[in-house]
């Protein structure tokens, strides 16, 4: 029975450590803080709009996504920048292709935002 007590003990801490990584992306990234506004304005339109179970599916996977590859940016830029404080060429690929990633999916939620939102707001002020 102890290792059970172990175990839930350890799944805890790291669930800990995990929502303390949450805290730091937002309470230290501007961008992250950003994208927290951003998705409450998605939800908010969505609950507004009466958005269907699939398209908060959509949005949902969209906002969690965007959070998960800001994280991967600031955990891959943290990591360059303690490595070396000098210039190194393939340090800055790695930040640049970190930081593309966040905007490739931030342009996909965009798009995914557009569809889902757009014929319902044309519906609803047209009509």
């Amino acid at each position: 029975m102890g290792s059970w007590k172990s175990y839930l003990h350890r799944r805890r801490k790291a669930f800990g450590y995990a929502f303390a990584g949450i805290g730091r992306l937002i309470k230290g990234e501007a961008h992250a803080r950003l994208h927290v506004v951003s998705a409450i304005l998605a939800i908010a339109f969505g609950l507004w709009l009466g958005i269907d179970r699939w398209e908060w599916v959509a949005v949902i996977i969209c906002i969690g996504g965007v959070f998960m590859a800001e994280a991967f940016n600031s955990a891959v830029e943290r990591l360059a920048d303690r490595v070396t404080s000098d210039f190194d060429p393939l340090i800055g690929e790695a930040k640049d292709l970190a930081a593309g990633a966040v905007l490739l999916f931030s342009i996909a939620t965009l798009i995914v935002a557009a569809i889902i939102y757009i014929p319902r707001l044309i519906t609803l002020f047209i009509s």
